[in-house]
């Protein structure tokens, strides 16, 4: 690191209450602090009183005593898709399950139709809106997942407009193949020969430079665990790191089976027993809390949280931004559903959102304002981290940097 007596940076914020997030409890915070960056990297974050003398910037910006904070990661989100779901929505409040209208050839069927009519521009500019809501909202790094496609083109397209969002608006975008999500119309009663197929298309994509992970949808009417695990297997020959939606509707033993094949994740975990509980604390697996799910839904059954707390499982917060379960396009909404749902505290939402966001996709390099991080930063219309939570909508966010660079809408 270069040597900050003599620092000549990028960027410097001052007068700011910074929530660091150092240590593993508490927000970090330091009052009237100072945070300075060069070549996308924090070379400082502390008190302004201990900057060091010489220290100049290209860009100095006074934030007036308001809040700064990591940018925000959301860890888990369908947001590639076409076409929407509103209509299943009103089905649901006039009674209809969500398996029952998934099974009436509803649910993510009737997106993946609507996905494969689509090309790829057209997905792209269907997509953008809600990339840029998540931007907005505080969001610099976003996993984006396959999984409406379910067909090698359709497949290929939405992990390539992924990355296409990523450079058109500066975000970091991770992306996850969920081949694995649903049984599409032409395998009907043939998901073993479904799972041959994508087991054939992950090596292809990967190669092609579009997986950064491997997903599936372990559930009764999803994928069973031994079709889940050849997938995975699939994944671990090509080294690349798996994460499952595990445990949403049944226990199916899902959160077991990943932390098993030492994934970075298990995600909605409402009905996860105290055997997947102590698998995942095992393996350091990341539960990721989805309240926008449990709130369209209006599911009953919490996760294990205090099973969670008790053995140390990070808990991490994502919106699941998706067409028929949670059409949901902001990240601190997503924050306060899991304060009130879930009884998180702010502090827990908050570092869902950031330190166990990043962990959950295996990013080491962001989520805390420590020296040597990504310069991924939110300055927020805020004193207190809880109001990011408090505060149900509005635009808080007064700027944000990714890798150092200013960030637009």
């Amino acid at each position: 690191m270069e040597n900050t007596h003599a620092a000549v940076w990028d960027g410097l914020v001052v007068n700011a209450r910074l929530a660091t997030l150092a240590g593993d409890a508490g927000y970090g915070l330091v009052e009237d602090g100072a945070l300075g960056w060069k070549d996308g990297r924090i070379t400082y974050a502390g008190p302004r009183s201990r900057l060091p003398g010489a220290a100049r910037a290209a860009e100095v910006v006074d934030a007036d005593g308001r809040l700064l904070t990591p940018g925000l990661v959301d860890c888990h989100t369908h947001l590639v898709f076409g076409g929407d779901r509103a209509g299943e929505f009103e089905q649901r409040l006039q009674g209809a399950s969500y398996e029952q209208i998934a099974r009436a050839g509803g649910g993510i069927v009737s997106t993946v139709r609507a996905t494969r009519a689509a090309d790829e521009e057209t997905l792209l500019a269907q997509s953008l809106p809600r990339a840029r809501a998540l931007l907005a909202d505080g969001v610099t790094t976003v996993e984006i997942k396959s999984g409406y496609g379910l067909d090698l083109e359709g497949e290929r397209r939405m992990l390539r407009v992924a990355r296409r969002l990523g450079e058109v608006l500066g975000l970091q975008v991770r992306t996850t193949f969920l081949g694995a999500h649903a049984l599409p119309p032409e395998f009907a009663r043939s998901a073993d020969a479904y799972i041959d197929a994508v087991c054939d298309w992950l090596p292809r994509l990967h190669g092609e430079g579009l997986v950064d992970a491997v997903d599936a949808f372990c559930e009764r009417i999803g994928f069973d665990a031994a079709q889940t695990r050849r997938v995975f297997e699939a994944a671990r020959t090509l080294g690349l790191p798996v994460k499952l939606h595990a445990d949403q509707l049944s226990d199916g033993g899902g959160a077991a089976l990943v932390a098993g094949f030492g994934g970075l994740s298990a995600d909605h975990v409402e009905h996860t027993s105290a055997a997947g509980v102590r698998a995942m604390a095992d393996a350091g697996t990341v539960a990721v809390l989805l309240p926008g799910a449990f709130h369209v839904l209006r599911e009953t059954t919490l996760p294990p949280l205090e099973a969670f707390r008790a053995q140390g499982v990070a808990m991490a917060v994502a919106t699941d931004c998706n067409p028929g379960t949670s059409p949901l396009q902001s990240l601190r909404l997503a924050m306060s559903l899991a304060c009130t749902h879930f009884r998180l505290t702010p502090e827990e939402a908050l570092r869902g959102t950031t330190v166990n966001g990043a962990r959950a996709l295996g990013l080491a390099d962001r989520g805390r304002l420590q020296p040597g991080l990504r310069a991924d930063l939110v300055l927020w219309n805020a004193e207190q981290p809880a109001e990011l939570a408090y505060w149900l909508g509005g635009g808080l966010r007064a700027a944000s940097w990714i890798g150092g660079r200013r960030a637009g809408d």
